[in-house]
């Protein structure tokens, strides 16, 4: 598949209200960074937590095998935004995001 025939995903950040293109390949932090939005994040690798978010609508699926979340927060929805990437639209809840 050419990346031209992948369709476009955008990711909606609440409380914010902020919807955001995501690009084939980019992680749901690279994403906010480029479009100018600062969510929280330190390891940008899948292990300190600090980036924590919970997915409202959507799905992702992670870069790393099982990054730093328990069974349980992954079943609640929570997620690490510095290794995910949408599977098409995603809303997060992201209370701690900053526009530019």
């Amino acid at each position: 598949m050419n990346p031209e025939d992948v369709p476009a995903r955008t990711l909606r950040i609440q409380p914010l209200g902020l919807t955001l293109p995501v690009a084939q390949g980019q992680s749901l932090l690279e994403a906010a960074r480029a479009a100018g939005v600062k969510l929280p994040s330190l390891c940008r690798n899948g292990s300190c937590r600090e980036c924590i978010a919970r997915v409202l609508a959507g799905s992702v699926r992670h870069r790393i095998e099982w990054p730093g979340l328990s069974a349980d927060e992954k079943a609640g929805g929570w997620i690490l935004p510095c290794v995910a990437l949408a599977e098409g639209d995603v809303t997060l809840w992201q209370p701690q995001a900053r526009a530019g």
